[in-house]
């Protein structure tokens, strides 16, 4: 009870402001994420210091200890030292095992989970809020390394500096202390020690936190390297790019071992140095003891304790540097995962946001510019279109005239650079991105699939819908028929099989049917089709027409396709070249018009426009 009861003290999901930018210094950073368990950590603290002093007086004991056999007498000793002797056997019997017990409960069960775990939840919501830009410009494997890495890292630089450094500090004290009352020649090897030993941490801090620094990027860019591999492995089969690969993943090896063993270095001659330190240390107590003892300047005790305790310093001063190197380890990745992270968001919500409310859904671009921070070539230029509510709009176009391009605007997955996107008169930039999204369904032509069922596939716009509803809408865009035969390798059957990491288990024709599903059930106002059946063949895409001619009934919808028969019932055609609209209406009307669409009608084999084809050559 008592144990369950301590472990929910910290609770990793905790509310708190997911929006907030991390400070960018190491410091800093840390202590954004600890200071929500500082009063576990001070916690920790006042016990590691109970439980470290707890331990450095046994030395003293020892001391009292050999003493007593050395000076009382045998017939009286539990009479004369009965109360001293029992004083020590609580300590040892019952203080120093509650000391150590309420340390370990307090690291184990309240801190050391809970405390990773949380910071590891508020990294990736923060990471989560970047822009898609973020995203497309690092590989996942390597973001998700670092918000995962970046928990145990912060966490191990609070709890090792308690555990570690402060029992080292006590044990120093303590050791300084006895023979201080001792001899202060006694006292003088063990300060010369410290210094030397503060001097060589000293000089192996910075230097190993540049080194931890490289080792963790170099690590990072490998688990990336493969992980993009692992992603792409199909492409990588389909080209027999195996040879490739194996390369590039052994020169991010060769990097990540010629950074590692750079680190191994300094370990190995700060250990070496240390090693020499720590013999002189022995050398000099033992000499100091001896002469003192001969001379009747210390007892057998104390002596026996003395060296003791210096033998502790030493076997801890080889531990403590490696966990020094640890920490350091930690730091650079702290500031790695500090550089990814700690990264103001590119899309933000307006202070004063807030939801959309769509009354009929009309979409409006006012004078519309944009480009990919490329400053010599505008996507969008001067862009301005009207699309009234439950109007059909087909955007007809080569490949890079800014198709897609107007759709990421609309959805905000980027900011407008000029001008501005109305939805039933409100400026997109002034509402909250989740509730423009909810109005939103888009069914794409890149369609991945997240690993999970296909039930949680299609009912992720709607995460409430019944059982009923998911089989509904996969009947409408025929892909019940498919689903009922799958089995993924656990087993699972029909809609509780996994698809695999982006749905790779699936075909892209199925892909696309469950991506259809999943905008069915959703059943927003305004409608998205980026190439929503480029991936089905002509029979499959004849069979689902008549569901997407319902699921567009009433809606507002903007359809992007090469394909200009899936387009051509569309109430108005809109043909845009190099992010300008150079002629619209509808099918009919543009073939009858003898113009741009007509040429492009006419060139087209099977309804396909080649991505090479040019408006001027449609013209000719």
């Amino acid at each position: 009870m008592f144990l369950n009861w301590l472990e929910r003290r910290i609770d990793p999901f905790a509310p708190f402001d997911a929006g907030r930018m991390p400070p960018k210094t190491v410091t800093g950073f840390a202590w954004f994420y600890l200071r929500p368990i500082r009063g576990a950590l001070l916690a920790l603290f006042v016990i590691a210091v109970i439980a470290g002093t707890v331990e450095a007086s046994l030395y003293l004991v020892m001391r009292w200890f050999i003493d007593l056999l050395g000076t009382a007498d045998r017939a009286t000793l539990l009479a004369d030292h009965g109360v001293g002797i029992g004083l020590a056997l609580v300590l040892v019997a019952v203080v120093r095992p509650v000391a150590i017990w309420a340390h370990e409960v307090l690291s184990n069960q309240l801190v050391v989970p809970q405390a990773t775990n949380q910071i590891r939840w508020r990294a990736h919501l923060y990471t989560l809020g970047h822009a898609l830009s973020y995203f497309q410009g690092d590989f996942a494997g390597r973001l998700a390394n670092r918000v995962v890495q970046v928990g145990t890292a912060v966490r191990e630089l609070a709890v090792v500096f308690i555990d570690t450094l402060l029992y080292v500090a006590i044990y120093a004290v303590t050791a300084v202390g006895l023979f201080g009352t001792i001899s202060p020649w006694l006292a003088l090897p063990v300060v010369i020690w410290i210094a030397a030993y503060a001097g060589l941490t000293a000089w192996f801090v910075p230097r190993a936190r540049a080194r931890s620094h490289a080792t963790a990027d170099t690590r990072s860019a490998l688990i990336g390297r493969v992980v993009d591999s692992y992603t792409n492995i199909l492409t990588v089969k389909l080209f027999a790019r195996d040879r490739e690969e194996r390369a590039a993943v052994r020169d991010a090896v060769e990097t990540h071992t010629s950074a590692y063993l750079h680190q191994f270095r300094l370990v190995t001659l700060t250990t070496t140095v240390l090693g020499a330190l720590n013999s002189a240390l022995l050398i000099a107590m033992a000499v100091a003891c001896l002469v003192l003892w001969q001379r009747g300047g210390m007892t057998t005790g104390e002596a026996s304790a003395g060296l003791a305790l210096v033998l502790r310093l030493i076997a801890m001063s080889g531990w403590v540097m490696q966990t020094v190197r640890g920490v350091f380890e930690n730091v650079g990745v702290i500031q790695e995962s500090m550089q990814t992270i700690a990264r103001p968001h590119a899309l933000v919500d307006a202070p004063d946001a807030e939801p959309l409310r769509v009354t009929g859904g009309e979409i409006r671009f006012e004078r519309v510019g944009f480009h990919y921070g490329r400053d010599d070539a505008s996507i969008i230029a001067d862009f301005s279109l009207t699309v009234r509510a439950g109007e059909r709009v087909g955007l007809v176009g080569v490949s890079g005239a800014g198709k897609s391009t107007l759709a990421s605007l609309l959805l905000r997955l980027h900011d407008v650079e000029s001008g501005r996107i109305r939805v039933d008169g409100q400026d997109i930039a002034g509402v909250t991105q989740a509730s423009l999204r909810e109005a939103i369904a888009m069914v794409s032509q890149d369609t991945s699939l997240l690993h999970r069922s296909i039930r949680d596939n299609i009912a992720y716009g709607r995460p409430d819908a019944s059982r009923e509803a998911v089989e509904r809408a996969a009947r409408l865009a025929h892909a019940d028929g498919f689903i009922a035969d799958l089995v993924d390798h656990k087993g699972r059957r029909g809609y509780d099989a996994h698809v695999g990491e982006r749905g790779v288990k699936l075909s892209g024709g199925q892909r696309q049917r469950i991506a259809i599903a999943r905008v069915i059930l959703k059943d927003a106002p305004v409608l998205i089709l980026d190439e929503a059946t480029s991936a089905l063949d002509s029979q499959v895409e004849a069979a689902i027409q008549d569901s997407l001619d319902a699921l567009m009934a009433g809606k507002t919808v903007l359809a992007i396709a090469h394909r200009l028969s899936t387009i051509a019932a569309l109430d108005r055609l809109v043909v845009i070249d190099a992010g300008r609209i150079v002629e619209e209406g509808t099918h009919a009307e543009l073939v009858a018009r003898g113009g741009l669409y007509a040429g492009l009608w006419a060139r087209q084999s099977g309804g396909f426009l080649g991505d090479g084809a040019r408006y001027e050559d449609a013209a000719e």
